[in-house]
């Protein structure tokens, strides 16, 4: 069987790059794109220089401003974060037809059959890259790979704007060192149980015997197994199946309580459901869900199985999720979860 020739691209720092071509004034100062301090805005994004201050995305907008003072906070714009999406896929398709789009600014693309460069993948991503600067002004970094999970960690490798390669016969020796928490799937929880075991590389992955994975970690243990040997069949895939359909509001101030939930709920389910009638997923609804942030910042969810988003459902799930804290409430998102397109392949990535 030949191998696989997959790039990982993903613009660097994106929605706050594309500020900084369009006001050059912002080049070399702390920016961020998100919402404000005053209105409990949270950070999108943010570029270098903000993150040598500590400034991350996800974080309360207020933090960031102690951190680093002097921060740039700019509202989003996501026109015009589509419009150079749109030129940067463009390009991508230029190339290949097999591209798996993941966001607005990140892809999987599969060369395996391109004949540019005589099919060597490393030339192809170099000139992607600077196909990508020249005509959007924007940097993307790239890795190179035998597979998806090899090429996304790659184009980590070197960020910003760099272009990183792991040839066949280096996947052996680039894996064995690879921490866990690298590792698709694998979040804290997930990694600090695989350190209780005294596995904190894909080396040590390979010590464990295949049914002691599996013993203590079910499925989870054979998806680690595989990656520990660089083993990773999924294809790029150029329908993106959409799992879920979403939306959430983070308030002014904090809800106490089921009470002062219940008065957001109607906004909220109208945007659910115009936003389910948009993407014309009615049929294919499978489950409803309700997530809280409170106000230390923890998430709390529920969900259960159901057809038609009604709103007598979720009133029921936000009454029995509230039923189950008693602090403070500062964001509610309201959900579906849509039915698999197909059945799941053996080697799934899953969710820690």
């Amino acid at each position: 069987m030949s191998t696989k020739k997959i790039i990982h691209l993903d613009a660097d720092c994106f929605y706050a790059a594309v500020e900084m071509r369009d006001d050059p004034s912002l080049v070399g100062q702390p920016v961020a794109v998100g919402g404000p301090a005053d209105r409990r805005g949270v950070i999108a994004t943010c570029n270098y220089e903000a993150r040598a201050f500590g400034v991350r995305s996800a974080m309360p907008t207020r933090h960031a401003l102690r951190l680093c003072p002097n921060l740039r906070i700019i509202m989003p714009n996501f026109d015009r974060y589509k419009t150079a999406s749109k030129s940067i896929f463009a390009i991508y398709r230029s190339y290949t037809d097999k591209v798996e789009p993941l966001s607005l600014d990140e892809a999987y693309l599969d060369v395996s059959d391109c004949t540019l460069h005589n099919g060597v993948a490393t030339k192809i991503a170099a000139d992607i890259r600077r196909d990508v600067l020249a005509q959007t002004g924007l940097t993307v970094s790239a890795g190179v790979a035998p597979n998806k999970f090899l090429a996304k960690i790659a184009s980590d490798w070197h960020k910003p704007n760099g272009l990183f390669v792991i040839r066949p016969h280096q996947v052996d020796a680039f894996i064995q060192d690879l921490p866990v928490k690298k590792l698709f799937g694998v979040g804290p929880k997930t990694a600090e149980r695989l350190n209780a075991f005294d596995i904190h590389t894909c080396a040590d992955i390979r010590t464990k015997e295949l049914g002691f994975l599996i013993q203590h970690f079910g499925k989870m243990g054979l998806h680690i197994h595989q990656l520990s040997q660089g083993i990773d069949n999924r294809a790029v895939k150029t329908n993106h199946h959409r799992k879920s359909i979403s939306v959430e509001t983070t308030f002014l101030h904090d809800l106490n309580g089921h009470g002062d939930c219940l008065l957001k709920f109607d906004a909220l389910f109208d945007a659910l459901t115009k936003r389910i009638a948009n993407a014309n997923a009615q049929p294919q609804i499978c489950k409803a869900f309700i997530k809280l942030r409170l106000n230390d910042f923890s998430v709390r969810s529920i969900e259960q199985t159901c057809l038609k988003p009604a709103p007598d459902v979720f009133k029921k799930l936000l009454e029995d999720i509230c039923s189950k804290t008693h602090l403070p409430i500062r964001l509610i998102g309201l959900g579906v979860r849509l039915q698999e397109a197909t059945p799941k392949t053996q080697l799934s990535f899953l969710d820690a």
